[in-house]
Order: C-alpha cells, then structure tokens, then sequence
C-alpha cells in the first residue's frame, strides 16, 4: 500500500542546562543513555485503517497498538495517494500507548459517548475511532479554529459518521454534565518528549513555560471533569517528562475529586516505566528505552457521583426531505441505523441513535463537522459529497468507477485535468489500488474534477 520510508535524523543539539539538571536528577543512571538517543535519529511509524486496509501491512509491528507499524524508510507521504485515501495515519508510536489505556479501562464492545478533548490534528482522534465500535459516539473537539479544520480533513479521510467536530474552549463542556463515558486529554504541554524531532520545541522551552502549562492543564481537568460521568474514564496524557505537568496534576486531581487511577499491564520487554507518586499512576516513555519520543500516560477513573444532564428532545436539526433520502438506500451501507438532516445546503448522515444527543450537543457547542456530508442537493439533482467518497460507509458498488494510475491519482489530487472516462457521463468515483479517492462529474468530452480546492496536492513529484 505504501513505500517504506526513512528515519528523521536530528542533528544533537544541547539540551537546556535547567532541564538537563532535572532530569539527571529523575533518570539517575541512565541519564547517559537518554542524553545520547537525543543526537539519534526518530523513528517514522504510521497507524492503519481497518476498513481500508486489505494487503500486508508493512513494516515493523509496535508491541502496543495493533494497527501500528514502523517503517524503515520515509516516503514522502503527500504523494502517495493511499495516504489521502485515509488508508493510514503518520503517528509517533508513543502516542499509540492510548490503545492499551482504551482496551484495559473500558468495554469497548458496548455503545460509549466519548470526547477527544484537544484534538487536532486528529491523531487520536482517529485512533479512538477505530477502537469504539460502531454504536459508539465520538466527539472531536480543537480550540484553536484553523487546527479545527485540519481536525475536520482528518476525520473525513478516516471515513465515519459516528463522530462530530467541534470548536470549543474546554470550559464550554461544564454544562454537558455526566454526559461522556470517556474523555481524552492529550493536554497542551511544554513538548519537552519531541525535542530530539522538533527544534522549536527545544528553543521555545523554559522554566516558566512549565510552570504554565501546568496551570492551564489544571485549568482545563477542572472544567472537563464535570462533563464525565460517575465511573467514567479520563486518559489524561502529554508529550513531556517533567512531573509539574504530569504526577504533579494527577496528585492535584486526586485532592479534589473523588477518583481512583487504573493500572495497566505493561511487558517488561516494551520498556514502558510505571510511575507512581502519591496515589497517582502513570505510565513514562523515554526515548533511550522505547522506540518513540517522550511521554507520558494516566487513566483515571471518577469515582464521585455526578448528575446527568437532562436531554430534552428539541427539534433543532432539520431533517432531509424523504424524496432525496429515500436515494441514499443504495448508497450507504446500514441505511436504516442514519439519519439524514440538512445543513446549510448540505446532506449530511449522522447515527439516528444518537440523534437526540446530538441536539443537545448542538445547543452548547460550536459544530464544524456533524457526521458524514452526503451530497448538495441541486434542483432535482444530488451531487454526491467528497466525504461520502472517504465514508466506510459508502456503497461504492452502485457508483462507476475508475481505477487510476499513481500518476493519473497525482493529477486528480492536484486538480489538474484528466482524460479518463472520455464518452461517459455521471458522476464517477475516482480509485486508487481499489481506495476511493473522490468524485469528478462525467460531461461525455471532459469532466469536472470535484476534489476539494483546499485540500489538493501542491507539491510536485519528487
């Protein structure tokens, strides 16, 4: 599906004098070993799809996420069209720890109503989704509005509808109270974990940045807290080694609320370290003793009782007409489990189990993405949307197909013209090794390409 790819090479720099004092004093002995991995070069690893993977997986397996990989080389992922397909996400494989913390906290296998609470650019976001089942409801939410509509392009590549995307400050879910069964917090941190991969993380780096972030991760756990229900599950995480902004706020946490931490079973052979302060845990990744950055991981789970926020069924979402939906039988799979509503000119699908909750989520949050965009309804006619090409869900039997060359997929990502499909007409769905890739509208001696104008490929061939 994808060339392999090459390791990042990070030239040593020297690390802040403060910080190469602190954690001297936090790794003792192998202080060494992780001084030295900082001049080595990072590992590159991706995390598949399920639904949009069928070949061999390449590269190495990472012991603790079961769709992640290490890859020997780096490809240049903008060219390579499986990758806009939504077949795999680039991730650091640390962060990929968030499986095991899922898997041995919650019941998956049951309907859950989750939140990613500082999301973008969606690495977990994603990640969480193909963990939940299909009955399960995700919310995706990025304070900051132009990482939100990264979020948002990353979602629709993954390809559910089960999920909505917002755009709030995290104090604006106080009033959802007991509404989520698990809320993820990878916590804005002073990014120490990504200073061998990222030199401005090192250079922007400080004592007093430290010491803020700290306070605004308290900040954000108090006004999340609410919004998690009575032995739910918060995974609180960050990308850095200090214990200011990881033990520090778990042990803040324990003093204030009622709550208790989970232990996880972790191999010895991982080189994960558990780290206990208090009555706090919390799970550590080291460069020198993982193949990954810096990390770190606690699950908690709310033992004090919490009211549940009254849902009251409001018609505030607008269902589409039955003349168009009743068109959509044959294109999507599960048919009967959606529901179809407008917005603005759109047709979107959205799980009509959750549609109440949806509502609700409506009245208190700013919305950027609300399930799967179908298609605009135009007169009489129904232009099929790029995020119903991306959808899992799409029954992309009914539609024609064409299966592209990698440099004709180049072309068609780039929005250039192509000359396919000559003497057809109708909207057609473009393929790549059998990965839809979207849509372009026949017109018997040209075509239409209908990618999305921002999100097309402006890097040329290498």
């Amino acid at each position: 599906m994808i060339a392999l790819g090459c390791y990042i090479f990070n030239k040593s720099l020297p690390l802040p004098n403060s910080f190469s004092l602190r954690i001297e004093r936090q790794l003792g002995s192998s202080f060494a070993a992780f001084e030295n991995s900082m001049g080595q070069s990072s590992p590159i690893s991706i995390r598949y799809n399920p639904p949009k993977n069928r070949g061999e997986k390449l590269g190495e397996p990472i012991a603790w996420a079961t769709e992640g990989r290490y890859l020997q080389e780096r490809p240049v992922f903008t060219l390579d069209p499986t990758f806009h397909s939504g077949a795999y996400y680039v991730q650091e494989a640390s962060s990929l720890f968030l499986e095991q913390a899922l898997k041995h906290s919650v019941d998956l296998s049951q309907p859950l109503k989750a939140l990613d609470l500082c999301a973008a650019p969606g690495g977990k976001s994603t990640h969480v989704l193909s963990l939940l089942n299909s009955e399960s409801l995700l919310v995706s939410n990025e304070v900051i509005r132009p990482r939100a509509s990264i979020l948002s392009e990353n979602i629709q590549k993954w390809g559910h509808s089960n999920v909505l995307v917002t755009n709030n400050d995290p104090e604006h879910f106080r009033n959802l109270q007991g509404f989520f069964d698990v809320i993820v917090i990878d916590a804005p941190c002073s990014g120490e974990g990504l200073f061998r991969k990222d030199k401005s993380a090192m250079s922007e780096w400080s004592e007093a940045t430290v010491e803020l972030c700290s306070q605004r991760q308290q900040r954000i756990l108090a006004n999340v807290w609410p919004s998690l229900k009575q032995n739910g599950i918060l995974i609180y995480c960050t990308c850095t080694y200090n214990e200011k902004e990881n033990e520090d706020n778990l042990v803040w946490l324990e003093t204030q609320h009622n709550c208790e931490f989970v232990s996880l079973p972790i191999k010895q052979e991982w080189g994960v370290e558990e780290s206990r302060k208090g009555k706090a845990i919390g799970y550590r990744f080291y460069p020198h003793k993982i193949k990954g950055e810096g990390f770190f991981l606690s699950v908690i789970r709310k033992t004090e009782a919490t009211n549940t926020v009254r849902i009251k069924s409001k018609p505030l979402l607008t269902l589409a007409a039955k003349k168009f939906t009743e068109r959509f039988v044959d294109w999507v799979k599960d048919f009967d489990e959606k529901e179809f509503i407008v917005l603005d000119e759109l047709i979107c699908m959205v799980p009509k189990r959750y549609f109440t909750e949806l509502e609700l989520l409506t009245t208190q949050l700013r919305t950027v993405l609300k399930g799967t965009a179908v298609a605009t309804p135009k007169h009489e006619k129904l232009i099929p949307e790029h995020s119903l090409a991306l959808s899992i869900e799409l029954n992309k039997g009914i539609f024609p197909q064409i299966e592209l060359t990698k440099e004709e997929a180049l072309a068609y990502l780039r929005k250039e013209n192509l000359r396919v499909g000559e003497g057809q007409k109708g909207f057609c769905l473009m393929t790549y090794q059998g990965l839809p890739l979207g849509w372009v509208n026949l017109l018997g001696n040209r075509l239409n390409n209908l990618y999305p104008s921002n999100w097309r490929v402006r890097m040329g061939d290498s």
